[in-house]
């Protein structure tokens, strides 16, 4: 549940792309105004703030003039007050936002791009505003925190602010976890000890190394059971949302389970073995059938979600509207 990388953050909003264009371009011309361009800097903070009370996204709005020189200093939204008082007077005559707008008579949404004030994936949506006789009077500029905009179109940005205590939960999970596997560690040295006195007093008991391997492979299952814990829900994104996502922890910790169960059935069959009484090797074998059932069901159950997946992604590709 860490926070999304820009690559998740661009193909998520490959998703819904023209779902956040109509949103953007429906919010901008409701907002837009002729009267905006004579207003102070504080009428305009207003404004926005009403704004952002609906769409919590908004980072910034900002006016230009006919030749793309910004006419206000930059103005935050209310969830992003740390980067308002600088931009009067900055030239986004190359900007795409401007260029864009400069060629249209409706509402224009940019790429995703990096913005050069939050260092964070955003939007842009202008709109060229005229005169009554048809020259230009200004340009009106949103950005919009992209991750934001994806939070708030797939109705997850109440989940977010949870997130930390998920995360904090998780980690003392993982902790317990981890203190286990060093405890079976010590626990397995200390049967390493006993093996070495064993051979140190000529003590010919072939099955005291079991404990040792017993030890360590409960160790190994816990450890990458806590392991797979810790990058899946504290360290990795992951898009709840996404079918992929749940597929790969449950592979992942399917297999960590099937490892260990297999390990364990080759020990029973090796201590069988050499007590030469073939006591738990029906057992052994009954659970080496069971580990192989969950990889085959494992298997099936990986084929299916990724053909599930091609199968919902080509439906939304088909259902896309021809521009």
């Amino acid at each position: 549940m860490s926070k999304m990388s820009h690559i998740n953050v661009i193909e998520k909003y490959e998703e819904h792309c023209l779902a956040i264009q109509h949103l953007l371009s429906s919010i901008l011309s409701c907002f837009s105004d002729s009267k905006m361009f004579g207003q102070e800097q504080k009428e305009l903070s207003k404004n926005l703030d009403s704004l952002c009370e609906y769409y919590p996204f908004i980072s910034l709005l900002y006016l230009l003039d006919d030749k793309g020189q910004q006419t206000c200093m930059n103005i935050s939204g209310r969830y992003f007050k740390d980067k308002s008082k600088i931009g009067y007077g900055s030239d986004r005559s190359k900007s795409p936002y401007y260029l864009m707008a400069l060629n249209s008579n409706s509402v224009v949404v940019t790429e995703p791009y990096l913005s050069s004030v939050r260092r964070e994936l955003c939007l842009s949506a202008s709109i060229k505003i005229v005169n009554d006789d048809d020259t230009i009077k200004g340009f009106i500029v949103l950005d919009m925190d992209l991750p934001a905009i994806l939070s708030f179109v797939t109705g997850d940005s109440k989940r977010v602010h949870f997130e930390p205590y998920f995360k904090a939960v998780y980690s003392i999970i993982v902790l317990g976890l981890f203190s286990v596997a060093l405890l079976l560690l010590y626990l397995a040295g200390k049967e390493c000890w006993t093996v070495f006195q064993a051979l140190l007093n000529n003590n010919e008991n072939k099955l005291l190394p079991f404990g040792v391997v017993i030890y360590l492979t409960l160790a190994l299952a816990i450890f990458d059971l806590g392991k797979t814990t810790l990058e899946e829900e504290v360290l990795l994104y992951k898009d709840i949302l996404r079918h992929s996502s749940t597929r790969r922890t449950i592979t992942r910790f399917i297999a960590a389970i099937i490892i260990a169960v297999s390990i364990e059935a080759l020990l029973m069959i090796f201590k069988s073995a050499l007590k030469e009484s073939g006591e738990h090797i029906i057992q052994a074998v009954w659970i080496i059938l069971a580990a192989g059932f969950l990889l085959l069901c494992l298997a099936i159950y990986v084929y299916l979600g990724s053909k599930a997946e091609v199968m919902l992604m080509n439906n939304k590709t088909n259902k896309e509207p021809i521009s």
